[in-house]
């Protein structure tokens, strides 16, 4: 609930520790997978500390996610949730927005992903998926999270900027560009040419000129990818992107048209092999469907067993373990008073692993998402790897076609098995993937 201002002292701040002076506990927290675990362990399920420069609330559970996502909406920030780093490195984009201006440029983005363009966006993704899975097959071993974020940025730059399936080089100059900016957005904020922040800063700016020539390009010659698609987008009063602003869209969606896709599928790639028996039901869908057409995007509608494989993905392995917001209205949430100028995180990895909501939580089972157990609907809010409320992941239905695309050929063609004596522990940043980086032994056929 809001509170007045003179009634704030009836409520005591969550428990918790500030940490050190100026740091807080920002070493902690990154390099502990465990912290908030055991933060939560010791104070419950509202608590403070002080991480990345400022005083943090975490805030656990769907009903926590539902405060924040829903029904308290407007007392949090995007803008003021993330980091300088975001900001700086991600311009004024879509994800740092809030308010009106959000919900305009959100409208005006929508055609970008979501019905005839993902119709246009089926033949590219499966050619570029094919071609990669054949060039898997002949190199035999691989080492899939690097050469799936080649992949999904491929797809990304292909769709999202318009570059050239065959122009190798200029993709794989964008992709490593792209890596050093994504280095920079956790990084101390230090300008120097050999810091990982000022070698995100030019890449940032290597990316927007390569983008602003692309813009260039396309106002005599529109194409059937997003950026041609932002030049003619307009909303139902006649508002437009400015190219300016383009740049700084188009630079967004790069960021989130592959970073959590490769998270995903190669999480996807590491429960299948540990989980054979749904491997082969999931194979065993995709022979039905083989048998009934070609593969199409009315194929893509009836993978109901591989929707359940997604979200248990999705609900075990989230690439993004929570999501910060900045406080811009005070508020009491279960007793405790949390002051303006604050931060929250809401922590999804503990949501997805509540077992007052999922049955043996910890147990890789998609069947909990089928039609008669439908886990995720007890509760409101129980499964948000992609947010939820107003501000729900736009590039969802975009994600989705390319995961189904890539899952579906895999499935049908080829075998993977997991290389012995690696590291499987997960790292959280920049998004969730296994240390070793997922080692796997790929050959076409069943």
């Amino acid at each position: 609930m809001t509170i007045n201002r003179e009634k704030k002292q009836e409520y005591p701040l969550p428990p918790g520790s500030f940490g050190l002076p100026l740091m807080g506990e920002t070493l902690s927290f990154i390099k502990d997978p465990n912290f908030g675990n055991k933060k939560e362990a010791k104070y419950g399920s509202i608590f403070k500390t002080n991480i990345i420069g400022k005083p943090t609330v975490f805030m656990v559970g769907a009903e926590a996610n539902h405060f924040i996502l829903q029904t308290h909406f407007d007392h949090f920030s995007w803008r003021e949730g993330w980091p300088e780093n975001f900001r700086t490195l991600l311009g004024e984009s879509l994800f740092l927005q809030d308010g009106e201006i959000h919900q305009k440029n959100r409208r005006l983005l929508m055609p970008a992903f979501h019905g005839v363009a993902l119709t246009k966006y089926f033949n590219t993704m499966k050619e570029i998926i094919d071609r990669t899975l054949k060039k898997w097959a002949e190199m035999g071993k691989l080492t899939l999270f690097p050469e799936m974020k080649e992949m999904t940025f491929e797809i990304a730059s292909v769709l999202l900027l318009g570059s050239e399936m065959d122009n190798r080089e200029e993709i794989k100059l964008l992709s490593q560009k792209f890596g050093e900016l994504t280095k920079g957005l956790f990084a101390f904020p230090f300008n120097l040419p050999f810091t990982n922040y000022g070698k995100a800063l030019k890449a940032r700016d290597f990316l927007l000129q390569h983008i602003e020539k692309e813009i260039e390009k396309r106002k005599n010659n529109l194409k059937e990818d997003t950026i041609s698609l932002l030049l003619q987008s307009q909303d139902e009063e006649g508002n437009r992107f400015s190219e300016a602003q383009i740049k700084v869209q188009a630079l967004l969606m790069l960021f989130a048209g592959h970073e959590t896709t490769t998270s995903m599928l190669t999480s996807f790639c590491m429960a299948l092999a540990q989980n054979p028996e749904v491997r082969e039901k999931a194979i065993l869908e995709q022979k039905t469907l083989m048998d009934e057409s070609d593969f199409t995007m009315e194929q893509i509608k009836k993978m109901t067993y591989l929707d359940q494989v997604l979200k248990e993905v999705e609900r075990l392995y989230p690439p993004v373990a929570g999501g910060f917001r900045g406080v811009v209205k005070p508020f009491v949430y279960n007793g405790y008073y949390v002051p303006k100028g604050w931060q929250v995180l809401y922590r999804i990895e503990r949501t997805h692993k509540d077992p007052n909501i999922y049955t043996e939580p910890k147990k890789f089972d998609p069947e909990r998402f089928n039609s008669q157990r439908m886990e995720h609907k007890k509760t409101d809010f129980s499964l948000v790897g992609f947010g939820g409320g107003a501000r729900f992941c736009l590039g969802y239905a975009f994600a989705q076609l390319e995961m189904k695309i890539f899952a579906s050929l895999l499935l049908r063609n080829y075998h993977w098995q997991l290389e012995p004596n690696q590291d499987l522990s997960l790292d959280r940043i920049p998004s969730l993937h296994p240390r070793s980086g997922l080692k796997v032994a790929l050959y076409s056929g069943r």
